[in-house]
């Protein structure tokens, strides 16, 4: 629960990793100044971590199957923090019998 985090489904695989970081930073590089993000001229300068949380998204939703997470068989549940500077909470919610 924090505005530059992300949770999501993927693949567990380093490569991936090494992919999806490029990807991101091509997409919203880090930039603390003011003349490309103009957030950063509110005292912030978390810009491109806001961004890519827009990108990645903030919640999943995944099926309980007989007391097991249903996961294809590469799946994994990802927390992804874009600016590590702040405090974390994470809400799991089980909605169902």
């Amino acid at each position: 629960m924090n505005i530059t985090a992300s949770v999501f489904i993927n693949d567990n695989e380093s490569g991936l990793y090494y992919d999806d970081d490029n990807w991101l930073e091509e997409l919203a590089p880090f930039d603390p100044s003011p003349e490309r993000y103009h957030h950063n001229s509110t005292g912030e300068d978390n810009a491109d971590a806001h961004h890519k949380r827009q990108i990645m998204g903030r919640e999943v939703v995944v099926a309980i199957t007989d007391g097991k997470l249903h996961l294809g068989p590469w799946e994994h549940i990802f927390y992804y923090e874009f600016d590590g500077r702040r405090r974390k909470r994470i809400l799991v919610k089980i909605i169902g019998e």
